[in-house]
């Protein structure tokens, strides 16, 4: 059964793929939906088994990799961890099928598309069942593969084909760091198997040592650094994060998929998983704590002057993996796991939902363009809105579960790093309040913009799109409240060995009582902030806003907000251009077709050409002068052969060719020297 859940996916991949000209559109489909389905179902008795009934499975399947001291054998774990993913990546999954099958059913390409869709299924479901740190990568590469091939699915859009390789190459960046922090763990405990260097891992808390970039730096510190820029990458964190916005090129399915349960989740879940290294490195943590606060509020500032639809949601999505991030820095890796479960819940509402309204709109994206849409679709207005509650963290519904607790353990970690997650968890709280709300508005609720082709030909969800939403709607009602609970609540051994905290770091028991009770109040006060603010400057016709919109420093502002704090032309400008230049002044001009091409191709031919120059002026035509060339040939070939045993006893005969070349380069060049 266990390894039914991961096989299922790729066995629908391979069909789609391979047959999917013979089985059709409808075919491809039910085939890979099927595949996934039946996959989501079995991971709900895992989750029964594993989670519930506190019984881990580990499977070592085959060997893979065997040289010396090195084993990476083909095993999959599952432990709790492992199983709670697998129910938010196939539940997920399954439903992004479902919807696309009326979603993407004008698309001629349907089968390529489900082949691609399952194919990123199965790659994140080898990366969280992985027992080892090499499996983990091979996932971890393959979700980066299924992410370039389904952004780029409509390749004919140039836009669709820069922000596919724009992905692809970030992700590398994030992937060498993530590489060589495997490396180093291989480096440290001879192993790259889960358990092994788990248990190893307190050991080595006093390690001196190693040299890195040519300073002595603390080994475990350095090996988590590493790992987490690869987390960086993938669940595009501060610095890495350009790749998620420009991934809404590809269809929203796919961003339905890589937003809420894979790709951007991978990051995540790599440091739960490695949480017993994590633990060991205190400045690690600090670094983390810092980046992922940075991130949830950078995001944040972005995302409240976007005007395209989805690009709105993604830097919400890039909000709240901040908030997952930092919560990994504080060591509440159990909170943070929880909070992109629920997160996984309302993000994929949201992003099926603004599908329904491009595909309601005739694939119009910008929201300025559309407006007074709450009556023309009430079904997917109701969706929008129960996803938007949920992601500010309404009281009661499923965000509010986990965002709120996620604020006050940063809140009673009583560090400065603590406190600046804090602050800046709540600053984007109120941002995160106005551009959902900013949305809601602009979308559903203001006097109209759209054309009024698109308005005649607007229309609500259909039934293969309502069901999803449905699913996920209830999801981002009540799981919140069912699993709190279970997950985090007050003593809990639900996470049992899967995550690992160090007693003095493990503050979430105290937080629920130490939290101050207005400190408790502030993020619904800045919702509430939020929220009257974005009605006042998005749906009131307001004078003074007006004049602060037109003003100089407010244009300023919103140009500097609006060009996402100018991140991407800094990175052309001084990094991109400069490796381009690099490329071809230096590498191109002065060593491929310089110094190499000399050395190499180039000069190897003008040589031989000399050289049969040179032998051409033998050639006289008269017969004996031949004869007497082969007679002193094989003459020194005889003596050669009778003299081996004693020329072998002095020369390496593996030498005589490297003697040969080198006596005719000699006599070729004293040649052309007298010429």
């Amino acid at each position: 059964m266990y390894l039914l859940i991961v096989v299922l996916p790729l066995l629908g991949s391979l069909v789609a793929g391979v047959f999917g000209r013979f089985l059709g559109s409808r075919g491809a489909a039910l085939v890979t939906t099927t595949c996934v389905s039946i996959s989501s179902g079995l991971c709900f008795i895992a989750f029964y088994e594993v989670a519930l009934g506190a019984s881990a499975c580990y499977i070592k399947f085959a060997p893979w990799i065997l040289s010396e001291m090195f084993d990476a054998s083909w095993g999959f774990l599952f432990d709790t961890l492992t199983v709670v993913m697998l129910i938010v990546v196939t539940f997920v999954s399954s439903l992004v099928h479902i919807y696309s099958i009326s979603y993407m059913s004008e698309d001629p390409f349907l089968p390529r598309f489900m082949c691609y869709l399952s194919i990123f299924t199965f790659f994140m479901l080898m990366l969280v069942t992985g027992d080892n740190l090499i499996q983990m990568f091979l996932g971890w590469e393959g979700v980066g593969l299924a992410s370039y091939l389904l952004i780029n699915f409509w390749f004919t859009r140039l836009q669709a084909n820069k922000a596919a390789i724009k992905a692809m190459l970030v992700n590398r960046v994030g992937d060498f760091g993530l590489a060589l922090g495997i490396m180093g763990c291989f480096a440290i405990f001879q192993t790259v198997d889960f358990s092994t260097i788990f248990a190893c891992a307190s050991a080595f808390v006093w390690e001196p040592s190693f040299i890195f970039l040519n300073m002595k730096i603390h080994a475990l510190t350095a090996i988590c650094v590493l790992l987490f820029i690869g987390a960086v990458g993938k669940s595009a964190q501060i610095g890495l994060h350009t790749w998620l916005p420009d991934a809404m090129e590809g269809p929203t399915p796919v961003s339905a998929l890589i937003h809420a349960a894979t790709m951007v989740t991978a990051g995540v879940f790599m440091m739960a998983r490695c949480s017993p290294l994590f633990e060991y490195a205190p400045k690690a943590l600090i670094v983390i704590t810092f980046v992922g606060a940075m991130t949830s509020f950078f995001a944040a500032t972005t995302g409240i002057l976007q005007n395209d639809l989805k690009r709105v949601i993604a830097y919400s999505t890039c909000s709240q993996l901040g908030y997952m991030v930092f919560a990994c820095g504080i060591s509440n890796y159990s909170v943070s796991v929880f909070h992109l479960m629920n997160h996984a819940l309302f993000k994929a509402l949201l992003f099926l939902s603004a599908g329904s309204v491009i595909h309601a709109m005739s694939d119009e994206q910008d929201m300025r363009k559309m407006g007074g849409l709450a009556s023309l679709l009430p079904f997917t207005y109701a969706m929008m809105l129960i996803g938007s509650m949920s992601l500010i963290g309404f009281p009661f519904l499923t965000g509010f579960y986990s965002k709120d607790v996620i604020l006050e353990l940063a809140y009673t970690k009583y560090t400065i790093s603590g406190n600046l997650a804090f602050w800046l968890g709540s600053l984007s709280v109120f941002l995160t309040s106005y551009y959902s709300f900013r949305l809601l508005f602009l979308t559903f609720l203001a006097p109209t913009n759209a054309f009024k082709r698109d308005i005649e030909r607007c229309h609500d969800a259909p039934t293969l799109m309502a069901i999803p939403l449905i699913l996920l709607a209830f999801g981002s009602l009540f799981v919140g409240y069912l699993a709190k609970d279970m997950m985090i609540g007050l003593g809990t051994h639900f996470w049992a060995n899967s995550i690992f905290i160090l007693p003095k770091n493990e503050i979430m028991f105290s937080s629920e009582f130490a939290t101050p009770r207005m400190m408790k109040l502030i993020p619904i006060l800045f919702s509430a902030i939020g929220a009257f603010l974005a009605y006042r400057v998005n749906f009131c016709a307001n004078k003074f806003i007006y004049v602060l919109k037109t003003s100089t420093l407010g244009t300023k502002c919103y140009c500097f907000l609006n060009k996402r704090w100018l991140f991407d032309k800094v990175f052309n400008d001084f990094i991109a251009k400069s490796f381009l230049r690099f490329g071809y002044e230096v590498s191109l001009k002065t060593l491929d077709k310089g110094a190499i091409s000399i050395l190499g191709p180039y000069g190897i031919s003008t040589t031989f050409r000399k050289l049969a120059k040179q032998i051409s002026t033998l050639q006289s035509g008269f017969v004996y002068h031949y004869a007497f060339v082969m007679l002193i040939g094989l003459t020194i070939f005889i003596t050669i052969i009778g003299l081996w045993d004693f020329i072998s006893f002095w020369v390496d005969n593996r030498l005589y060719f490297i003697y040969l070349l080198s006596f005719l380069f000699i006599h070729l060049e004293r040649d052309v020297r007298t010429n």
